[in-house]
């Protein structure tokens, strides 16, 4: 079994607790110092990815009931599979998916967030539509599931407070919310189908992986193709105040008088 594919969650979970000083200790990753941290988007964008690491730990690092990389073992018997070891779903699957969508594919979204904000808000798209899957699933199946927890308790306010602030301080039209959702919708529907094709013998592991790695930029290009998102502008700075009328104005200084050679 290849170490990566195990110790990653653990990875994220030290960024993430690492992240979590920075955002609520400092004023670092925070794009206009002079609002609250909560109404500005780059920040809460930041703090997203953030909630999604530790939600990636719950689901493959150790889970609510104590179980280790409960999430392959979940999926798996949702698949119809007896158990973890004679599932075929191969580790690298999940990693790619893990790594594709959040530490590739949604870091660059969230660096890209200062600038373009439309397209650091879809990074947005995968944490909503995968709460509503946690959630759903628990409701059919009458019981928890690997990663709901967090879905619930980080994903569902924090994805519904970004969105409205997006739409309402940072500028970003309304019609960007079908973006997000459809673009959560679709990484969920490519993941599922090439996984599977791939069980089914219609294509190779080296391709399915690539697949869930391209499958991470969805949710960017399609808002990047409908909404066209324009540069932020940057923060204006404070100009000189010219001299009002009663002010005077200050005295060039005199020259001093020439001497006369003797």
């Amino acid at each position: 079994m290849p170490l990566f594919a195990i110790i990653w969650p653990w990875i994220g979970l030290g960024a993430a607790l690492a992240l979590l000083i920075v955002l609520l200790t400092t004023d670092g990753l925070q794009a206009n110092r002079a609002i609250p941290r909560w109404h500005d988007l780059p920040w809460l964008i930041w703090l997203g990815f953030t909630a999604y690491l530790l939600h990636q730990f719950e689901e493959h690092g150790v889970d609510l009931l104590g179980q280790p990389y409960a999430f392959r073992a979940d999926m798996c018997r949702t698949l119809g599979y007896g158990d973890a070891i004679s599932c075929p779903v191969p580790l690298s699957f999940v990693t790619a998916v893990n790594v594709g969508s959040v530490w590739i594919a949604g870091l660059l979204s969230v660096l890209t967030a200062r600038r373009w904000p439309a397209i650091g808000l879809s990074f947005v798209a995968v944490p909503l539509v995968n709460a509503g899957v946690h959630m759903g699933a628990a409701l059919v199946e009458g019981r928890y599931n690997p990663g709901l927890f967090t879905a619930v308790l980080l994903f569902v306010p924090l994805s519904l407070w970004t969105l409205a602030v997006a739409i309402q301080r940072a500028g970003v039209p309304k019609r960007a919310l079908a973006f997000v959702v459809g673009g959560g919708v679709a990484v969920h529907v490519i993941l599922m189908g090439s996984l599977q094709a791939f069980l089914h013998g219609f294509i190779g592991l080296w391709l399915l992986n690539a697949v869930q790695v391209l499958n991470a930029f969805v949710p960017a290009g399609l808002m990047a193709v409908g909404i066209r998102p324009k540069a932020a502008a940057p923060p204006e700075r404070p100009s000189a105040r010219p001299p009002s009328s009663g002010e005077r104005k200050p005295r060039a200084p005199r020259a001093k008088p020439k001497q006369k050679a003797v």
